[in-house]
């Protein structure tokens, strides 16, 4: 029996933006370390030229130095900037089966845009963060609701959305989107939903024909026209690196029924025309 290759079917596609990516590892359940090398690494073999990427030490322990990593980090793989090679070739060859698909992509390091994480269990110094990473040029942050135990209806969520909408500030946000829609909503807010599963998709569309602002990560949108469904220019390429199987969503996307235009706004233009 022929094994399956995921990278015969996802073929020459390349993801320019994703937008759910993380460094760090979670204490409390089996993963991968997720330090920037590796995560990077991954990026590269999935052809994937630029990640947004967000700390979970910020989310889950101390922002202020999870962000400082990121930022750190961003600092040396910008997006104007010329990138070294990730590995060498000897170090980690490619696989027969991938060698022809990978190209030069598998030699370069990723860039990054820097997210920054804010802690909704702190709505006073959620806030007084932002105020520190909008001048060092953080045009996105992250709220991690499930991992920090807050609710949708939580004063903090509405305090950060609002803060967020009045700075233009993009929001990639977790949590069940039938939810956390409800602190956005009015606000004119410009907002990711990085959660949104295929059998909530039908919620999605009905609250974001209110909310031009509002969009969705394509992660969990696996059924048969789930990326048909949602207006084009409403999805946003997210794979959670390393913390999801990143093949998934590219496969998907790849092996969708979008034209190539489209298909390109997802895999990235529309993350870059959100954030700038």
């Amino acid at each position: 029996m022929t094994a399956f290759d995921a990278r015969k079917l996802v073929g020459e596609l390349e993801v320019t933006l994703d937008v759910d990516v993380l460094v760090g590892a979670y204490p409390d359940r089996d993963g991968p370390p997720g330090t920037p090398e590796s995560v990077l690494g991954t990026l590269a073999e999935q052809r994937i030229r630029t990640g947004a990427i967000a700390s979970l030490r910020a989310a889950l322990f101390d922002m202020r130095s999870g962000n400082d990593e990121v930022l750190t980090l961003a600092s040396a793989h910008p997006l104007d900037g010329r990138r070294e090679p990730l590995v060498s070739p000897e170090t980690v060859p490619p696989s027969p089966s991938d060698a022809s698909a990978a190209g030069p992509m598998a030699a370069i390091t990723p860039a990054v845009v820097p997210v920054g994480t804010v802690d909704l269990r702190d709505p006073v110094g959620a806030v007084r963060e932002i105020d520190r990473l909008v001048p060092l040029g953080v045009k996105a942050i992250r709220l991690f609701p499930d991992e920090q135990g807050v609710e949708a209806g939580f004063p903090s969520v509405r305090h950060v959305a609002r803060k967020a909408a009045a700075l233009g500030l993009v929001v990639l946000t977790g949590g069940d989107v039938r939810r956390f829609w409800q602190p956005f909503s009015g606000l004119d807010a410009k907002v990711v939903f990085l959660d949104t599963h295929f059998y909530h998709l039908g919620d999605f569309l009905v609250i974001a024909a209110d909310e031009p602002g509002f969009h969705t990560s394509t992660r969990l949108l696996n059924s048969p026209d789930a990326l048909e469904t949602v207006p084009p220019d409403r999805l946003l390429y997210g794979s959670r690196t390393p913390h999801y199987e990143p093949v998934v969503p590219l496969l998907r996307l790849a092996t969708s029924g979008l034209n190539p235009h489209e298909i390109a706004a997802v895999a990235g233009g529309n993350a870059k025309r959100l954030l700038g």
